[in-house]
């Protein structure tokens, strides 16, 4: 097939996260076994118009303002005359209602939709904006077929209005052999506990920052280690100062996938307090590591751990329920050790090569479909 992607982000921004990565995992592949592929993404600072990454052609236009605009205008310009098989959009911030301008079949791709949690992170105006798009994805969306990530968010399109019987699920897989035990969770002995992750405010390292001094009246000597970076550091160091625990907090910044297993392996917890996941990536890199993971009771994180099993699921805002089931995970080493060892067979079960094979099959279905 002869692939066209649009997506805010490339593999090579220095913001791409998990939606980009999925996407990555798919088309390289499809580009290993002969389709061609053209992704279209916003510019950002230092990047050069054309690039390629694993054989994919990367265009790149706008700026993080317009993407949603200035790629429609790309693909009309470069774009339009040429003959693709199938559209892909990844939905993943304002659509870009490629299903009113393209001349090739659209399969909408969808991590999880923002919903009313948008207003979390942005400021109002923006938030009314993204908000305003997405409540005009199951018009503009009608006749297209979904592929969501995982099951909580097909059962959020449906509830937007999106019939069942479009949306399709394939979940995400890991590249297995980046992800090992190098500490058995047995010899872990430090009170150690990891968030991994982009530094915004919907991603919720603030509620890790905010449990750790309940935390620490159980066991004084618990840290956290927050790996990663984003626009919402400063505020997160300014509130572990705030809170006293300014001493207990490591920040490690930007973090290569090394540096990311080691301070896995590191840690006897990881936790994930976030609002709303598309499934919870850093769950399952956690739990490929041996690490169990205390998360919000929310969508996608529903599905990524397994409560009581691979990690403990907690109300999303509770700080006191974070804080106890860390301490309780901290303190109970059987339990501890229990659920590393399920954690590990849970995480085995993903792979980037089942993902796509089962993406594939709707990418063929879909541009079959539509044609």
């Amino acid at each position: 097939m002869k692939i066209l992607a649009f997506n805010w982000r490339d593999p090579k921004h220095p913001e791409a996260g998990g939606a980009e990565l999925h996407l990555l995992e798919i088309l390289r592949r499809c580009v290993r076994d002969g389709d061609s592929a053209v992704w279209l993404a916003e510019r950002f600072p230092g990047a050069a118009e054309r690039d390629e990454v694993f054989g994919i052609r990367i265009h790149r236009g706008g700026s993080w303002y317009n993407a949603h605009l200035a790629l429609g205008s790309l693909y009309r310009r470069h774009y339009r005359r040429e003959r693709f098989d199938l559209v892909l959009e990844d939905i993943n911030k304002v659509p870009f209602f490629t299903p009113l301008f393209a001349r090739a079949p659209v399969l909408a791709v969808v991590p999880h939709l923002f919903g009313s949690t948008v207003f979390r992170e942005a400021p109002l105006p923006v938030g009314v904006l993204v908000r305003a798009h997405e409540l005009m994805i199951p018009l503009v969306y009608r006749r297209t077929p979904f592929l969501a990530i995982s099951d909580s968010t097909r059962d959020d399109l449906v509830r937007r209005g999106i019939p069942r019987a479009q949306v399709s699920v394939a979940r995400c897989g890991l590249t297995q052999e980046d992800y090992a035990v190098t500490v058995p969770a047995d010899r872990r002995a430090e009170p150690e506990v990891v968030f991994v992750g982009r530094l915004r405010k919907y991603k919720g390292a603030q509620h890790a920052i905010r449990a750790l001094p309940l935390v620490r009246r159980s066991i004084p000597v618990a840290r956290l280690t927050i790996a990663g970076d984003g626009p919402y550091r400063k505020d997160l160091e300014r509130l572990a100062r705030a809170l006293g625990v300014a001493d207990a907090v490591r920040f490690l910044g930007s973090v290569s996938n090394a540096e990311k297993v080691a301070a896995l392996n590191a840690a006897q917890v990881a936790v994930c307090p976030s609002p709303k996941e598309g499934w919870g990536l850093t769950v399952i890199e956690a739990n490929a590591c041996g690490t169990p993971v205390v998360a919000s009771l929310s969508p996608g994180l529903t599905e990524s751990v397994r409560d009581g099993e691979t990690g403990l699921l907690t109300p999303h805002g509770d700080h006191a329920a974070l804080a106890k089931a860390i301490v309780r995970l901290l303190s109970d080493r059987a339990l501890r050790l229990r659920m590393s060892e399920a954690a590990l067979d849970w995480a085995h079960r993903f792979d980037w090569e089942t993902c796509y094979r089962e993406s594939r099959a709707v990418f063929e279905s879909a541009a079959r479909g539509a044609a």
